[in-house]
């Protein structure tokens, strides 16, 4: 008997064609899997039920007369609570947040999900207003490691990654503002994508301003490709938008990787310190990269540790966020948040165009270094998840979530396209990931690279 929940997205449309299978029998036991794993990893703020059913019916309707209204026709998908999705409240981990309508409007993201016929089956959790790089908040409560309930899935995409591990659903939405699609996706063992800054359309914009990303979080490669043909089009409401993809990502799979120049950094410039169960893994998947005809040089990016220039925009949209609210509502944020809110309301208007003035350098930087690589290769976090409930590991003596984030969130900074990719794990069988960084608007040459990946069983689903 197949398992429905095990399915990538790209398999369910190849059965729903052939009559394998139908929407209605995928969605009944995706919810059944969501249902089940909710208690103990708690992906979820809001499950759909028979709103979700009732797409599926449609959609089994429409693949019965042979007439699907799209590319994920009747493909079951996840939704942060960040992203506004139609008819639903949209609460972004907070207490703060009114649940009161009307709701009547759909992020870009979620709009073209649903024009492509995908089955909408529930919201997931977040940290508040997506501050930090695990999962917990005020409202949901904590969101556990679908590999070992004891340690955190990671952030601020937890409950998207979760639920994708487990089962409950093939294809999730995600936002990455510093690694949070990344993050978890490293931490539960999936594929994460953070496209290129503008390649998904967001609106309501982020208060964190253009560090703020949409991408696809899924069982694969080919699935996150499917996925971003279809939510990575033009959206008016978004003026920051970039124009038409150049081509369909899905048909540049085939490609492959041959000759591609890849720089390999294991520590950027001993800047991090990597644990070795880490090191050893990502060391793997190079040395396949290798084996698949790329050209793999060891060699670090020119740039000295932005934190500091990053801490001043993050904060600095994090007091935005709060600027609004009455002190009521204040009161109950998330006392971290709260803090990092009171630092980015200390900011000067020049302090942040110096942050900004270090971001352009960055850029600048990481142009030039692709004009001589194709792609960067890093880990994706020097460590595996830690403890559920902490935004920092016990004993590290990082004082916020950047301290253990230093491989994701400078390419926040500079828009550019990065992906994680499963390559192992720790002795205590906790995932590994490992990152592929490639320059901006060259999304293809990374999932590329993550496919080829994949088609050599480095990123397999098992991990083994």
């Amino acid at each position: 008997m197949t398992d429905l929940t095990e399915l990538t997205a790209v398999r369910l449309v190849d059965g729903y064609r052939k009559g394998e299978f139908s929407p209605v029998e995928v969605t009944r036991a995706v919810l059944d899997r969501a249902e089940r794993v909710q208690p103990e990893v708690n992906a979820f703020v809001r499950l759909t039920g028979e709103e979700a059913l009732e797409q599926a019916r449609r959609a089994e309707e429409r693949w019965r007369r042979g007439e699907p209204v799209g590319r994920l026709d009747g493909v079951p998908v996840t939704v942060k609570d960040i992203l506004l999705m139609r008819g639903h409240p949209t609460l972004r981990g907070s207490l703060a947040v009114s649940p009161d309508g009307p709701w009547d409007e759909d992020a870009p993201s979620v709009a073209r999900l649903r024009e492509h016929g995908a089955v909408l089956v529930g919201k997931t959790t977040t940290p508040e207003f997506g501050w930090k790089g695990v999962t917990d908040s005020p409202l949901s409560g904590v969101t556990r490691n679908p590999h070992d309930p004891s340690r955190t899935a990671g952030g601020s995409s937890g409950g998207a990654a979760a639920a994708v591990a487990l089962g409950a659903g093939p294809l999730a939405l995600g936002t990455d503002g510093g690694g949070s699609v990344r993050i978890p996706a490293s931490f539960c063992g999936i594929f994460g994508l953070k496209p290129t800054y503008g390649r998904v359309p967001l609106y309501p914009a982020s208060a964190f301003g253009t560090l703020a990303h949409v991408g696809p979080m899924t069982r694969d490669a080919a699935d996150a490709a499917l996925m971003l043909d279809v939510i990575g089009t033009p959206d008016a409401r978004d003026w920051s938008a970039l124009g038409p993809a150049p081509g369909s990502y899905s048909e540049a799979l085939a490609d492959g990787v041959r000759g591609l120049r890849v720089a390999y950094s294991p520590s950027l410039g001993g800047q991090v310190a990597v644990r070795p169960a880490v090191a050893t893994a990502v060391r793997r998947g190079v040395e396949r990269l290798a084996e698949l005809g790329t050209y793999v040089t060891e060699a670090d990016p020119d740039f000295a540790d932005p934190v500091d220039a990053f801490h001043t925009l993050w904060f600095s949209g994090a007091a935005r966020v709060a600027q609004g609210l009455r002190a009521a509502q204040r009161e109950v944020l998330d006392p971290g948040l709260r803090e990092i809110c009171g630092a980015g309301a200390r900011y000067s208007a020049l302090d942040y165009l110096a942050a900004v003035d270090v971001r352009m350098e960055l850029g600048r930087r990481m142009g030039r270094f692709h004009e001589t690589y194709d792609l960067l290769v890093t880990p994706t976090l020097p460590i595996t998840a830690f403890e559920a409930g902490v935004e920092v590991p016990r004993g590290s003596g990082c004082r916020r979530w950047t301290g253990w984030t230093p491989f994701t969130y400078p390419f926040n900074l500079t828009q550019q396209p990065a992906a994680t990719v499963p390559v192992g794990w720790d002795e205590g069988g906790l995932p590994v990931g490992l990152q592929l960084v490639a320059a901006r608007h060259r999304d293809d040459v990374v999932l590329r690279a993550a496919h080829a990946l994949y088609g050599a069983g480095v990123g397999r689903s098992d991990g083994r």
